[in-house]
């Protein structure tokens, strides 16, 4: 099969691609290699992770061009589509909201065309726990109201089910939306909790907590995501008028894929520290604007219909994250 992977250099994106090379897959992978954090990164990703695969194709482009994604795909044959490129961030949604526009909602439509002209089995796109905002029943279902956005990174995952719901409908192209919750693991991202606190905690340096620390988040371990992508890459929801997760008629079902532990963030740094050997320092601060106070993913829908198990516990994935930072960093 020919996987078109967006974001490939991204986070969850090489790991993604390296799995489905791993199994025989062939892959298309597509990103701007933009400079929200270091390029270097992203490249040792390609690098490091993928590497010299026979079955590779990269194309340095932003698939929110159109001319540019038409350039890059040629008369290419793609199968499905894994749609995991997206400006990340809650945090810097709230200053820079353009580019999520540019990247979350035109470069969504574009996908969505592509998907729809190339006439794909399957796209898989990423969506968000964010969408559920400050939701006060847990754990968090996907049947349940997600309408109201506390980031505008939010409001433009929320706006990426809906247009997928939309051209489902019309086209009836088989779609499957995925909510991430809290992704982390090697090779994560630098303005991620683990990643920033790690750095802190090495450094000596006093931890930021927000709502003083009185937050709960469902970690999700990055091979357990991955696991979730592929299971829901090969089974694509059927045309046949049922309701689906999410609560489509059409061929388009939504999951969420998380741990279905929410685990304190105090344990959360205390994990980070015993893992340095370092006590960390506490900065306790009041709730900031974007944030939320805790996310539980109900993976019930997940477990029954893609087989999604996860098995990665907290205590056994920080060690693993902070051994490999410190193999990056050299710290």
């Amino acid at each position: 099969m020919l996987v078109l992977v967006t974001g490939v250099a991204g986070f969850i994106g090489a790991h993604v691609a390296k799995a489905l090379l791993a199994r025989g897959d062939q892959v298309i992978g597509i990103d701007n290699l933009n400079a929200y954090y270091p390029i270097a990164l992203k490249q040792a990703r390609l690098v490091q992770l993928i590497g010299d695969a026979p079955g590779f194709r990269f194309f340095h482009a932003d698939f929110a061009d159109r001319a540019a994604l038409e350039a890059a795909l040629g008369h290419e044959a793609v199968d499905a589509i894994v749609h995991l490129g997206a400006q990340a961030g809650v945090r810097h949604s709230i200053a820079n909201p353009r580019d999520y526009v540019h990247s979350n909602l035109v470069g969504h439509l574009e996908i969505l065309e592509l998907a729809r002209h190339a006439g794909v089995r399957h796209l898989v796109y990423a969506s968000s726990s964010s969408v559920y905002g400050d939701a006060a029943t847990l754990p968090l279902d996907a049947e349940a109201r997600a309408d109201r956005p506390v980031s505008f990174y939010a409001a433009t995952k929320k706006s990426n089910e809906l247009m997928a719901e939309s051209y489902a409908h019309l086209y009836r192209i088989p779609m499957t939306g995925l909510r991430f919750f809290t992704v982390y693991g090697p090779w994560g991202r630098p303005d991620m909790a683990p990643w920033r606190f790690t750095e802190r905690v090495l450094r000596g340096e006093a931890l930021p907590l927000y709502n003083f620390g009185k937050m709960q988040r469902d970690f999700t371990f990055i091979d357990d995501i991955v696991a979730g992508v592929l299971a829901a890459l090969d089974r694509p929801p059927a045309d046949d008028g049922a309701v689906k997760p999410g609560g489509s008629r059409a061929p388009h079902a939504v999951y969420n894929l998380g741990n279905d532990r929410p685990e304190a963030l105090i344990d959360f740094v205390a994990l980070i520290g015993q893992a340095c050997g370092i006590e960390p320092v506490l900065d306790l601060l009041p709730m900031q604007p974007g944030d939320v106070t805790a996310t539980w993913a109900d993976i019930g829908p997940a477990r029954r219909d893609l087989g999604y198990a996860p098995a990665t516990a907290l205590g056994d994935g920080i060690p693993h994250f902070v051994d490999w930072y410190r193999g990056w960093t050299g710290v």
